[in-house]
């Protein structure tokens, strides 16, 4: 087999920009309009675009869902449409919801939550409206930004008309000593209550389940590290609770009118200090494993640990570990009198079912759905190739069906590998954490479905066209942007498949950057398009 590489000297190339643009409302679920459309296709971004309202028939009271895109918000939409209503999404980039299982069954609108515009279109003809917007942009608490959605938020849902606003926020000591993000969190639930709309606010613990922050790194300290010195916040009391509880709660509370105008505070049955959670996984485990406590509490020196430790970043976690000096507990039995039927399950149950849908490759959502990455937030936007950009193309024909081709590359990354000097990548995963970022460790949340949204290691998935196109956004520290493409497409009877490179180089240290990398990238990419397709021709026979 030969590669044919069209690779182009390390330089940049002139391209012809082409005028393109995203139609204002455009169907995601017919043809692959815009985002789906390869690199090659010179796609640009048209002014002026809004909301995007896509329509799906069901009957029932209409319920509008933000942060659906999230951990729990990704969860929550399903269970809403099994319960028999109709739901809205209003998230960011519409096409961060491809993929999911429910899509199809829900109406969406994108936008900004900032946008007044955006809101007032969101909430037209809503019942109830729940607010799960996270109070962290690119990993970092932008508490002013979080208040002003808050405001947007209530002043929208008066002038619609809305019954009621479901928040879910988090156990708070209000006279204890808060993180910034704590904090913010308490702030946001006061501006809400106070609104002229009636809100139940559902304050839960931190949230174990498969794909949550504190599940997975309880999970990787306790699988990889035998001995333990613990700083003080390990010691700090909280009240864990199971994502199937927390949800439980949410849903429960629309038909509920005991919850509305309160504040409802949940966690699970027990009291736990995070070493003992780390304990209690062990012996779900049948692993030993040995404390040894200091009195320093060192939140930043920790979050800097689990992020070499874990595949969580430093600024993920750094919130949850200062949340931790204070007491994060139950102080109210509000919702065992309200929800009476809700009985929440143990912590090491939750560990047990999390560990389950771990094994079986059945993790509903992930933390790293959520756009945080190193480079801070990164907001929705079209790509354009265009001049100064740097790109390598390798191509090669291959007498199989693209379904197949398709299958081959989407395969890529996790515990599989990257086909073709695998030491390469984990040398550059393990540099990328060593100066703050992402690193290569986060893997992806199932060996071979895929879809847009979702980070696979340090990439993040921009765009999946069914068995054509994958194209991959670089979360690593770069000085650039950076993507990488596969694309099979049907000719002659045949597949032509072809791995796409791209760069955008930022001022000379990216010009520095593809200049020292582009003799690697030759060996590296023409193996990775070699091992593709052998892979492909494997998973014919």
């Amino acid at each position: 087999m030969r590669v044919r590489a069209l690779t182009h000297p390390p330089g940049p190339l002139l391209f012809a920009k082409h005028a393109l643009a995203l139609p204002k409302t455009w169907e995601r679920e017919g043809g692959e309009e815009g985002r789906n459309a390869p690199l090659s296709r010179f796609l640009g971004e048209g002014p002026g675009v809004r909301a995007d309202i896509i329509t799906a028939n069901m009957t029932g009271k209409l319920i509008l869902l933000t942060g659906a895109t999230g951990y729990v918000g990704g969860r929550l939409a399903p269970r809403l449409l099994e319960a028999g209503y109709r739901v809205r999404c209003l998230v960011r980039d519409p096409a961060r919801l491809d993929g999911r299982p429910w899509r199809k069954q829900v109406e969406v609108v994108g936008g900004d939550a900032l946008d007044p515009r955006v809101l007032a279109d969101a909430m037209r003809g809503v019942s109830v409206a729940y607010y799960l917007i996270h109070g962290m942009q690119g990993g970092k608490v932008n508490a002013e930004r979080d208040l002003q959605v808050a405001r947007n938020f209530a002043a929208a849902a008066d002038e619609a008309g809305i019954e009621r606003i479901i928040y879910l926020g988090e156990l708070v000591d209000p006279a204890g000593d808060l993180s910034p993000y704590l904090r913010a969190r308490h702030e946001t639930g006061y501006l809400l209550r106070y609104s002229k709309v009636p809100v139940t606010e559902i304050r839960a613990g931190m949230i174990v389940g498969s794909g949550s922050v504190l599940f997975e790194m309880v999970r990787f300290i306790a699988e990889r590290q035998p001995l333990l010195v613990c700083p003080s916040w390990f010691f700090s009391e909280a009240q864990p609770i199971a994502i199937r509880d927390v949800l439980a709660y949410l849903v429960a509370a629309l038909e509920t009118p005991e919850s509305v105008n309160r504040v409802i505070e949940v966690g699970g049955p027990t009291r736990l200090t995070y070493a003992d959670m780390l304990l209690e996984y062990a012996k779900e485990r049948d692993l030993k494993r040995r404390l040894i406590r200091t009195p320093f509490y060192a939140p930043r020196l920790s979050a800097y640990w689990v992020h070499m430790v874990t595949p969580i970043h430093w600024r993920v976690v750094a919130p949850l570990i200062e949340g931790l000096r204070a007491r994060l507990i139950v102080r109210d039995d509000a919702a065992r009198k309200i929800f009476p039927q809700i009985k929440p399950i143990d912590f090491r149950t939750a560990v047990h079912l999390a560990l389950n849908r771990v094994q079986r490759d059945n993790v509903e959502t992930s933390w790293m759905d959520a756009l945080v990455i190193a480079q801070g937030d990164v907001k929705p936007y079209v790509f354009t190739v265009e001049e100064g950009m740097f790109v390598e193309r390798r191509q090669v024909l291959l007498d199989l069906s693209p379904e197949t081709v398709f299958r081959a590359y989407t395969g890529i990354g996790g515990a599989r590998g990257w086909m073709y000097m695998d030491w390469s990548w984990v040398i550059r995963g393990w540099l990328d954490k060593a100066i703050g970022g992402v690193g290569l460790r986060r893997g992806r949340r199932h060996p071979d479905e895929i879809r847009t949204g979702e980070s696979l290691d340090f990439w993040r998935v921009e765009a999946v066209e069914q068995n054509r196109l994958l194209r991959l956004r670089a979360e690593m520290m770069v000085p650039g942007k950076a993507w990488l493409e596969f694309i099979s497409e049907p000719q002659d009877g045949k597949t032509l498949f072809t791995v796409c490179a791209y760069f955008e180089p930022r001022g000379l240290p990216g010009f520095l950057y593809w200049y020292a990398m582009w003799p690697f990238h030759k060996f590296i990419f023409d193996g990775l398009t070699r091992r593709l397709a052998s892979r492909a021709r494997v998973l014919a026979h």
